[in-house]
């Protein structure tokens, strides 16, 4: 992806080639500038590819919005709507009748975690459970891709992990695919099957990591030397990638 800038043509992605099976949980792990969220917006229709193309089940969706659902760290709730009318909104925008929306909507948010709180505004929320109503929302946009970019970064850690745990049951519960972007080498290897280790300088796949832990995966799956071994192949990939970064911008 080349954007043309004053000074000239900037290469803020390198061809970047991701093939995900349907159903699968993937994560991008990267550093800032890396071009993770360029790809989201690729995929997401909201920019135009230089070079490449989009294809979903099959079909070019290259410059096509309304494919995937799209999360960004910001839950974005609109604080005029009740939780219940912000979490429909994507149905609202494909046409469902309010009331069939609203009828289809309810009984998921009092089986995952916010009953009693369908009526309230955003404003009565805590972090976590905006984050959950913006979740929902994204599920309810009814598309078989979500993309969900540092959906939790701005949790406090035990939230976060309440969290991991409330998307895994989603995920089970729906078989969506899940594209996830993060920072947290840890979150991104506890929640996925495979991870696309990116780096900058221009923003480019470096690595694809398989993850290969039995699924339902405790948290004690966090000290296993399975575990460990990815995070610190992870990990060497990244200081390298950076360290690489530092050198060309010398």
């Amino acid at each position: 992806m080349t954007f043309n800038m004053p000074a000239g043509p900037f290469a803020a992605l390198a061809p970047v080639t991701l093939a995900i099976p349907q159903g699968r949980f993937i994560s991008l792990i990267g550093p800032s500038g890396c071009g993770k969220s360029t790809i989201f917006n690729i995929v997401a229709g909201l920019l135009q590819p230089s070079g490449g193309r989009v294809f979903i089940d099959g079909v070019d969706a290259t410059g096509t919005i309304g494919r995937v659902g799209y999360m960004l760290q910001k839950d974005l709730l609109l604080p005029w709507r009740t939780v219940l009318d912000n979490v429909i909104l994507g149905m609202e925008i494909q046409g469902v009748p309010l009331n069939a929306a609203r009828e289809r909507a309810l009984p998921l948010l009092r089986r995952y975690g916010l009953s009693g709180f369908e009526y309230l505004y955003p404003n009565a929320l805590s972090g976590g459970m905006r984050q959950r109503a913006a979740l929902l929302r994204t599920l309810l946009f009814d598309t078989d891709i979500m993309l969900l970019d540092e959906p939790f970064g701005a949790l406090d850690a035990q939230t976060k992990s309440h969290m991991q745990e409330w998307l895994l049951q989603l995920w089970g519960d729906f078989g969506k695919t899940v594209v996830f972007v993060t920072h947290d080498v840890e979150e991104a290897i506890y929640l996925s099957d495979q991870m696309y280790v990116m780096a900058t300088r221009p923003g480019r796949l470096v690595e694809t990591i398989p993850v290969p832990i039995e699924r339902p995966r405790q948290r004690t799956v966090t000290l296993s030397s399975e575990f460990i071994a990815i995070k610190e192949r992870c990990m060497r990939l990244l200081t390298e990638a950076h360290k690489s970064a530092l050198e060309e911008a010398a």
